[in-house]
């Protein structure tokens, strides 16, 4: 035993893909796990404990052997104290060794029941922790429990509540926006942009909509500007093409009148569109106005009530949709959000984010001094975790169980030895110094009633 633990202690120190610079990174295919510097500082610290629990182990069996010979010598009848305590030293040493070794490797090779247990017991162990850990850690009341003792509302209200915090949540959902609006290809958002709107507009009936609308204005008296600006973009167009007007008149007349009378019809009708057209610019209740309050007023029913009108817009509507003209139209409206919403999103100064970090501090605020907002967020927060645990819990403990299946057993073995053999290693300490402390008392408790 002493011997089969030096011998690995040296194997290991002398092993060139342990000790030399690739040891700082190793991989074993299929293992799962990299021994880095830190482990291999750690599996040389669990060789010198070996070492020193088996010096330990020399040293009571060597006490226990000059002790035998003392007494057999005459020496006193404290070499028997001495001797016993040694004994029971060797006896505790060597259990406690055998127990320690057989965690990771069957003692002295010999494949003793029970014993190696980690490479060999790997896969339900890992089962075993999936089941542990679905059972204590994912469970509805478990989960509920813990969330409910953390505060999430009101911590996530004194958080946010901090300026620095709602900058920085803004810049992440900038980021995150950002991100999002690159990783979208336009021509697939302008598809379903466009066909979204068409499918709408083709879905609804516009005429009683516009009707109502129409008829609102008029009551207002919100179209009268539009009528303002028509007369006088007439009067002014008249005024810059009086000969072309005249020169339509007369083209217009018949070929047996003669050309005089036909430039005096000309300028006559030219003269009087002329008038009227002034009229009705300066004159806020001309006849002619009234007319069209009438008119609009009238179509704004016909739009409402009446089946040919409506049946016409929508004819109309569903031509126009169709153009392609209007299609592009609709489609180009995604890029021009799409660059809208990206230069307001890196923009520190933009509209966006300042209200979306005011929104975020407002939250913060609220969140900290509501308690009832708080029950609100912490419920939801609750729902959340539990419906993700309930859903996926057994996904979550298969990643556990399948992880630990996959592990390679012999690298598995020695990486939970680098980190937990050294203090394995002070059981056998111990074991030394308990047994040999039991031995002497068993020994004195013996002679003392034999006395």
């Amino acid at each position: 035993m002493d011997q089969a633990d030096v011998k690995e202690a040296d194997e290991t120190e002398r092993k060139p893909d342990e000790t030399g610079p690739a040891s700082r990174r190793q991989h074993a295919p299929g293992s799962g796990f990299s021994f880095n510097a830190a482990d291999e500082e750690r599996r040389r610290g669990v060789r010198r404990m070996k070492a020193t629990a088996t010096g330990l182990l020399v040293l009571v069996a060597i006490v226990y052997v000059l002790a035998k010979w003392a007494q057999n010598s005459g020496f006193g009848p404290w070499t028997g104290y001495v001797a016993a305590a040694a004994e029971a030293g060797m006896v505790g040493a060597m259990a406690d060794w055998f127990a320690v070794t057989a965690l990771f490797r069957h003692p002295l090779g010999v494949p003793i029941p029970h014993t190696a247990i980690i490479p060999t017991k790997k896969d339900q162990l890992g089962t075993s922790l999936g089941e542990f850990v679905g059972e204590n850690f994912l469970s509805e009341d478990v989960v509920r429990r813990r969330l409910r003792s953390v505060g999430i509302g009101a911590r996530l209200g004194d958080w946010l509540a901090e300026p620095a915090n709602a900058d920085r949540v803004t810049a992440e959902l900038s980021t995150a926006l950002r991100g999002a609006l690159t990783v979208l290809r336009d021509s697939d958002v302008q598809a379903v942009v466009g066909e979204a709107i068409t499918r709408r507009a083709d879905a609804a009936e516009i005429a009683p909509g516009i009707g109502k609308t129409l008829d609102k204005i008029v009551a207002d008296g919100g179209h009268r500007k539009v009528v303002d600006l028509v007369c006088v973009r007439a009067h002014d167009w008249l005024v810059l093409h009086s000969d072309q007007v005249m020169d339509a008149v007369q083209g217009g007349a018949p070929g047996w009148t003669p050309r005089f009378v036909d430039k005096r019809v000309g300028e006559r009708v030219y003269k009087e569109l002329l008038r009227f057209v002034t009229e009705m610019r300066d004159m806020p209740e001309h006849p002619a106005r009234g007319a069209i309050d009438r008119f609009l007023s009238d179509f704004a029913v016909d739009l409402q009530s009446d089946t040919d009108t409506r049946m016409r817009v929508e004819r109309l509507k569903s031509e126009v949709l169709g153009r392609g003209e209007v299609q592009d139209i609709i489609a180009s409206a995604w890029s021009s959000v799409r660059r809208m919403i990206v230069a307001a999103a890196e923009d520190e100064q933009s509209e966006l984010r300042l209200r979306v970090r005011a929104g975020l501090l407002s939250l913060g605020a609220r969140l900290s001094a509501d308690a009832r907002l708080q029950g609100k967020v912490e419920g939801w927060a609750e729902d959340v975790a539990v419906h993700v645990v309930s859903t996926y819990r057994r996904e979550i403990t298969s990643l556990i169980t399948d992880t630990v299946a996959g592990w390679d057993a012999e690298q598995t073995t020695r990486k939970i030895e680098a980190h937990i053999g050294r203090d394995l290693q002070f059981i056998r300490i111990n074991g030394t110094v308990v047994g040999s402390l039991v031995g002497l008392l068993i020994y004195t408790v013996t002679h003392a009633l034999g006395a």
